[in-house]
């Protein structure tokens, strides 16, 4: 057996550590004696302890001590933009020890031509994403290709678990092994909230990988900016710091500011424009700028052009950029794991702490990120654990692995039971999932669009024909994207470049002479042509912000727990800022503070009407779903709800009449998931939209196909058309069950929402008030729908008016208190 101390380096690398001026450390000694016994390995280490070099470090020792043609390790990192950068910091030790070894990437961006290249000649060491790696095994020369692998590494490992993607990479993972059975896996990470459970998601044959835990050598440094500046009871950008945030950039030398929506990245790099008074130069980068736009933007990141970058999560996992002194999060991190990572983009250096300054966007955010503070300060993280596979994929992986070579519906079976989300899989749902497949299922059999699978004289099965392939090829992956339009910057006549996306229901919402802000700068737009935004550099007055699909994080139910803990416990608040201190104080003497074992249910006339708070701290999906049963139930009770709003934090519903103590135990009980559910959903929207989900992933119907995209409204249509079919000529068809289970998962949160009301049932606390509470204003007084839209400057007007209808509210708070009416 191999042990970390028997382990020597080569001298060519040993050289080169010594001319780096590093020690290989314990825990690499420890990787590589592991990697020699073929275990796969989970390596849990603080940014900057080498996470990257230490994967890649028994690869590099194989390839130098036995060459080997072809393809050796593949690396899969869930973000184009780390693979560039691994890939940059990778070829550097490969040419400063004149090593045989070849490493490219492969990804969406690459060239086809140089993917054809790839194939014939694959390189040593390929670096791509999960997408990628399930086209290229959809090849008939995929074994020839991945025959030889002898190692799979899998980067930030902890953000594909728990989610679609990451059940995808585990079904590729699966084909792998199929294809070469003696591969080793390793997979790396800085933040892993439950590491068994990662470790049996990463490893083999049902055997958990072993984890390697490397401990933190420093805390980060996480400071909370305590403005002068009024603080806004509500809203989603911290205008009120705009000055101060851009005085941090300027005496740092190289800052990440992230946000948390693209449509966020896009205001806050406007505003700090204008703030820029010393000209420093200051970049954008969000996921719907054109690959030209963002490879120019990391490449100057690099090579320390830059002094700042506004970001979205496009850039918050792996990246080494060493000049980065400082991380600026703007806004709510709503989870401690991702707050983790984000931080430690700065100083990305093993013995030297991260720097980080945390700017809450109003008062409820100032606690959730003094709770992030203080967990972190305390070594707990949050994160999903792994759940049973999304079944909606195995067609597709069905599909994939068909396009490849013919293959029994056994054999495929075998290779799903290989991937560790999917070793529970029913062989009665697998069957089904086969014959929707092959056929559409019994509703769709008659279509020829769903003949896709035909069966060989030997019983296995191959696609019907290459236009059955060449669909699948162009639509491979879990992500179903709104339909986007390039936009592209006119200079001269129609003449100019793509820069970006933009969603196809902004788009709509744009006439000729409308202008938005995007890539940074103010656009006038001109007209669609050939599914292309054309629009001219001008000047607007109110520019519009592009919103996105998708863009609202969820608030961890770690980080709520955090925040009711910090409520209930006063002698914390010193941490706050004043005006929060003052604002918990006031809301202490003229109603209650929510306590840990209770929902806090707060009741005032307001507007000729009753408001009444449910403080759940459930997140805004949770709020939403349990806003919509509440009303449901209050109209059957005749308390006449007239509407509701929700944040992360709470519930608003505005109704006709008051309710009582006993209308709320009968308002506030788990059997509200029972019927007032089955009837929402059955009139709702959302599983229509959770079909259409499940129908693009799938394969059921595509976003595209030959050089063209379909536009939402086509996807939608056909999707609605296939889902009321269904329910009335098959409504027992399998893709109808994953819907409605995603639907329950992802877009209402009924396990959180029902965790909530099973934990709290009996213990809603009614207090009845006789004006607004200062807690309850920023919840009563939000307007903002899922993402920011409209009018950027009418939006801030909006906000700076309930601002100002915040504070008077809250001045009658303090006359009440004062002994006032």
């Amino acid at each position: 057996m191999t042990t970390a101390s028997h382990v020597k380096l080569p001298a060519t690398f040993a050289n080169w550590f010594e001319e780096k001026g590093w020690q290989v450390r314990d825990y690499q000694f420890d990787m590589l004696a592991r990697a020699a016994e073929d275990k796969d390995i989970l390596l849990i280490a603080p940014t900057g302890a080498g996470k990257t070099l230490s994967g890649f470090l028994p690869s590099l020792l194989d390839l130098h001590e036995a060459p080997q043609d072809g393809l050796h390790t593949l690396y899969i990192s869930p973000l184009k933009a780390l693979t560039q950068d691994i890939h940059r910091n990778l070829l550097e030790p490969i040419a400063q020890m004149q090593l045989d070894i070849t490493a490219e990437t492969r990804t969406g961006d690459t060239p086809s031509h140089k993917r054809q290249r790839q194939r014939k000649k694959p390189p040593n060491l390929l670096l791509t994403t999960p997408e990628s790696l399930m086209l290229m095994l959809s090849y008939a020369d995929a074994p020839a290709i991945f025959g030889r692998v002898k190692r799979v590494i899998v980067d930030e490992t902890h953000s594909l678990i728990a989610s679609k993607r990451g059940d995808f990479l585990t079904l590729a993972m699966a084909r792998l092994k199929h294809l070469a059975p003696a591969h080793q896996r390793i997979g790396l990470s800085a933040t892993v909230a439950h590491p068994d459970s990662v470790a049996a998601w990463l490893g083999r044959s049902g055997q958990p990988a072993d984890i390697c835990h490397v401990p933190e050598a420093v805390k980060p440094q996480i400071t909370m900016l305590k403005s002068d500046n009024r603080m806004p009871f509500g809203g989603f950008m911290a205008r009120y710091a705009i000055d101060e945030i851009y005085q941090v950039i300027c005496q740092a030398r190289t800052t990440l500011v992230f946000v948390n929506t693209r449509a966020q990245s896009e205001l806050m790099f406007q505003m700090l424009w204008e703030a820029n008074r010393e000209g420093l130069p200051i970049a954008l980068y969000h996921g719907s700028l054109s690959k030209e736009q963002r490879r120019k933007t990391e490449d100057m990141m690099a090579s320390g052009l830059l002094r700042a970058i506004v970001c979205t999560s496009a850039l918050e996992l792996g990246i080494d950029w060493g000049s980065v002194d400082k991380v600026i999060q703007v806004g709510a991190p709503k989870g401690v794991s991702r707050l983790l990572q984000r931080i430690g983009r700065a100083n990305h250096r093993f013995d030297e702490p991260s720097d980080a300054l945390l700017v809450p966007a109003n008062r409820f955010e100032a606690l959730e990120c003094q709770a992030a503070i203080d967990a972190i300060a305390a070594g707990s993280l949050d994160g999903d654990k792994p759940m049973p596979g999304a079944l909606d994929i195995l067609p597709q992986f069905i599909l994939n692995c068909l396009c490849s070579a013919a293959a029994s519906p056994e054999a495929i079976y075998q290779q799903v039971l290989d991937a560790a989300p999917y070793q529970g899989t029913d062989r009665a749902d697998f069957n089904k999932l086969w014959t929707f497949t092959a056929n559409g299922g019994n509703a769709l059999a008659a279509y020829d669009r769903y003949q896709r699978l035909s069966k060989k004289p030997d019983g296995t099965f191959k696609p019907a024909d290459r236009r059955v392939i060449q669909r699948h090829r162009q639509n491979i992956g879990t992500i179903v994207e709104a339909g986007r339009l390039k936009v592209k910057r006119i200079r001269r006549g129609n003449q100019g470049k793509i820069i970006g996306e933009v969603e196809e229901y902004f788009a709509s919402q744009l006439t000729p002479g409308d202008s938005f802000l995007f890539a940074g700068e103010v656009l006038v737009f001109d007209a669609i042509r050939d599914m292309q935004l054309h629009a001219r550099p001008g000047k607007g007055k109110e520019p519009k912000i592009p919103s996105y699909v998708g863009g609202q994080m969820p608030l961890s139910t770690f980080l709520a727990d955090g925040v009711r803990d910090m409520l209930a416990a006063p002698q914390r608040w010193q941490a706050l800022p004043a005006q929060v201190q003052e604002w918990l104080d006031l809301q202490a003497a003229f109603s209650r503070i929510p306590q840990p074992g209770e929902v806090l249910v707060e009741q005032f006339p307001y507007r000729k009407a009753y408001h009444t708070l449910y403080y759940t701290f459930e997140g805004r999906k949770a709020n939403q779903t349990l806003g919509m049963l509440l009303t449901r139930r209050m109209e059957k009770m005749g308390i006449k709800p007239l509407s509701f709003s929700v944040t992360d934090y709470g519930l608003s519903v505005c109704a006709v009449n008051s309710i009582n103590d006993s209308q709320l135990a009968a308002l506030f009980q788990p059997d509200i998931l029972g019927d007032e559910l089955e009837d929402w959903m059955l009139q709702a929207p959302m599983l229509k939209r959770s079909f259409r989900q499940v129908a693009v992933v799938s394969g059921l119907t595509e976003q595209r196909y030959h050089s063209s995209q379909k536009t939402m409204k086509q996807v939608t249509f056909s999707t609605d058309l296939i889902y009321d079919t269904l329910r009335e000529h098959d409504p027992d068809h399998v893709l109808l069950a994953v819907a409605r289970a995603d639907a329950e998962r992802e877009l209402l949160d009924l396990r959180r929402l029902a965790d909530l009301l099973i934990r709290f049932v009996d213990k809603a606390h009614l207090v009845s008030l006789k004006k607004v509470s200062p807690m309850a204003i920023p919840i009563v007084l939000d307007v903002r729908s899922e993402q920011v839209k409209g009018a950027g400057a009418h939006a801030l007007l909006e906000q700076a008016t309930l601002y100002e209808e915040a504070e008077s509210m809250l001045d009658e708070v303090r006359a009440y208190l004062s002994g006032g009416d």
